[in-house]
């Protein structure tokens, strides 16, 4: 098994992580490669050898990987997906952050779950992902996909901005708000989720269009399918406007038109027994849990 490490720059947090995992894959006959920025500065930074443990590095990964270990929380799984692209590695995290929807492996159970996936012991969840092109060839995001959300904000402004809205060139509406949020299930328990929006499973085949702080009371979050065409056009007092890819930014020029749409390509989440996007949903949200008792 080839076997990639991402994580973020090396912090005394996730020290006791790396030292577990890199000891555990120590014993298999796994090939395992970190990822280049993420080894230096644990070799700069603690007194962790990772040359002791018979690790290489990377810089890009390619469709020879078995498997992308992510160390953090759910921005460091964001972050590893635009390396796995649409290559299809199934990605699992170790939770080194906070809450942890994405990233669910807690620290004290890091061999049981290494032992699972060694064994075969796990299903894959897949994914959504969002792309978005531009009628502005001259503006370049480089990386063009999001696993949670593309939103679309005002920049330089208290003022609000004006969201035209297409579903398959048919008119649907104009926001009249901060911003426009497209999420997918995934995204669904983030930043659409603390703007009123709904909690939708992964395998529903939906992605949901919530308004941030709109103006009009009775624009409320909007759930379509997954094959459906998302055309947006912001205009607005400021000649600029923010769209953002997961925690990707970039300013686009007023009245740009953007189109998303769902990828043709999965992520391949790593689902363990007690990992389930149900389980997680009652450990992370408190569903059910009554402080009374």
């Amino acid at each position: 098994m080839k076997i990639a490490i991402y994580g973020p720059q090396y912090n005394d947090r996730s020290k006791s992580t790396i030292k577990t995992v890199s000891e555990y894959l120590q014993k298999t006959a796994a090939t395992v490669l970190v990822e280049s920025q993420f080894y230096n500065s644990i070799l700069a930074d603690s007194d962790l050898n990772l040359d002791a443990y018979g690790f290489t590095t990377f810089n890009t990964l390619d469709a020879s990987f078995d498997l992308i270990i992510s160390i953090g929380g759910d921005g460091t799984i964001l972050r590893a997906i635009t390396l796995v692209k649409d290559l299809g590695i199934p990605i699992v995290g170790i939770n080194t952050g906070r809450l942890g929807f994405l990233a669910t492996i807690r620290k004290d159970a890091i061999n049981s779950a290494l032992d699972q996936i060694f064994q075969g012991q796990y299903r894959i969840s897949k994914r959504n992902v969002l792309t978005l092109s531009m009628d502005n060839s001259s503006t370049n995001f480089g990386l063009d996909f999001a696993l949670n959300e593309i939103a679309v904000s005002r920049k330089n402004t208290t003022s609000m901005i004006s969201i035209e809205t297409w579903l398959d060139d048919e008119y649907l509406t104009s926001y009249w708000a901060d911003g426009l949020i497209v999420s997918t299930p995934t995204g669904s328990t983030g930043y659409s989720l603390s703007c009123g929006g709904p909690v939708i499973m992964p395998e529903s085949g939906s992605l949901v269009l919530t308004p941030i702080a709109p103006h009009n009371l009775n624009a409320r979050p909007l759930v379509i399918s997954a094959n459906r065409t998302i055309k947006l056009r912001v205009s607005g007092r400021e000649t600029e406007f923010l769209v953002s890819l997961d925690s990707r930014i970039k300013s686009l020029k007023s009245s740009t038109e953007i189109t998303i749409k769902t990828a043709p390509y999965c992520i391949n989440m790593i689902e363990l027994q007690g990992g389930s996007f149900i389980e997680t949903l009652r450990k992370k949200l408190l569903w059910g849990a009554d402080q009374r008792n």
